[in-house]
């Protein structure tokens, strides 16, 4: 074992090398982190806008001091996730650890993220059904890239829509890993978890009752996003406690059932998509956030639902409604909000 431990040290010492930023040239590039350059700000720290001498934008992450990760571990993690290439992720560039600082440094996405256009009425005209179609697809894509594709097996943990970011071109891109697991090739992918971390509304029931995760619990986040991108409603539409109206996903199933589906379409895409079309990617969301979740479709299968129009979809099992009425301010995220990246997690060894 010792022995092949050694190369990989060493190819990783490189990787190192290749992703370590000078803190100086971070400050020329973010103009010393001046307030017009902010992005924006979460429970991570804050985000800000720079311009490399070479004319490359980045957004660089400067993580709060109150992380419990050791050096080394950030280090490696950082390591890994910018080994996770795919267009459909946010790309990590590096980072810089110098005297008080601890950076990450990432593209630039203009765009802003997908729940800034997709819940404003405003914004929200400028998707119209081929782009949302083209958005899911891109999410999805990314996801099987973690899943199946990548040189690591990455469960992501808190897929939603503010972690999912726009390039210029509208292109989606996964972002945020804070609370992603990572395993070995031939590793099981799954776990279970004291310290359950994500957005309520977004979490399989598993992982919310019994901190049980799998790629099947990124498959139900998904899910929820799909049926958020083509109603265009949030999946917790502002209940508190005491109003147990339905979630969209109760509804959704409700409509479902009751053969009135389209109901639930956005009305600015009446122009845009057909009824049949509409139908078919409740449905598949549907599928997604079944109850059991041996039950839902693994993202390979989902890709291949939302490609190929001829194949026939399953009738989706019972919905999961875990929180139905809960009040959607309750995350239980270590960082709630994102703003364009990564977040790298204290969420113990991975």
């Amino acid at each position: 074992m010792t022995h092949n431990a050694q190369p990989q040290q060493n190819s990783i010492n490189i990787t190192i090398e290749a992703l370590q930023f000078d803190l100086a040239t971070i400050q020329i590039a973010t103009n010393k982190f001046s307030s017009e350059n902010k992005l924006g700000q979460g429970g991570f720290g804050e985000v800000f806008k720079g311009t490399l001498d070479n004319g490359q934008e980045i957004a660089v992450k400067r993580l709060s001091k109150c992380s419990g990760q050791g050096v080394q571990e950030f280090v490696n993690e950082v390591v890994m996730v910018a080994k996770l290439q795919h267009r459909n992720l946010v790309k990590l560039l590096g980072f810089c650890l110098q005297g008080e600082e601890t950076l990450l440094v990432y593209e630039y996405m203009p765009n802003k993220s997908l729940d800034y256009f997709l819940f404003d009425p405003m914004k929200r005209q400028q998707l119209d059904w081929l782009r949302r179609c083209m958005i899911i697809g891109g999410i999805a894509r990314g996801i099987l890239y973690l899943h199946e594709d990548s040189r690591l097996r990455v469960i992501h943990r808190d897929l939603k829509a503010s972690n999912i970011l726009l390039d210029g071109n509208m292109n989606p891109k996964v972002s945020d890993f804070g609370m992603a697991k990572m395993f070995g090739v031939d590793d099981q992918t799954q776990g279970n978890t004291r310290r359950i971390v994500g957005t309520y509304g977004y979490m399989a029931p598993e992982y919310a009752m019994e901190g049980l995760y799998s790629i099947k619990s990124d498959v139900f986040s998904f899910g929820i996003l799909l049926l958020e991108i083509v109603t265009g409603r949030r999946n917790f539409l502002g209940f508190h406690l005491e109003n147990s109206a339905p979630t969209l996903l109760a509804y959704a199933w409700q409509l479902w059932n009751e053969g009135k589906g389209t109901e639930l379409m956005d009305p600015l895409l009446k122009a845009s998509c057909s009824p049949d079309d509409f139908r078919r990617y409740i449905q598949i969301g549907l599928l997604c956030c079944q109850e059991d979740a041996n039950n839902r479709p693994t993202m390979s299968s989902v890709v291949e639902m939302l490609k190929t129009e001829t194949i026939k979809l399953s009738k989706p099992e019972r919905a999961a409604f875990l929180f139905t009425g809960t009040n959607h301010h309750d995350q239980i995220s270590a960082q709630s909000s994102s703003a364009n990246g990564l977040t790298i997690s204290d969420d113990g060894p991975r």
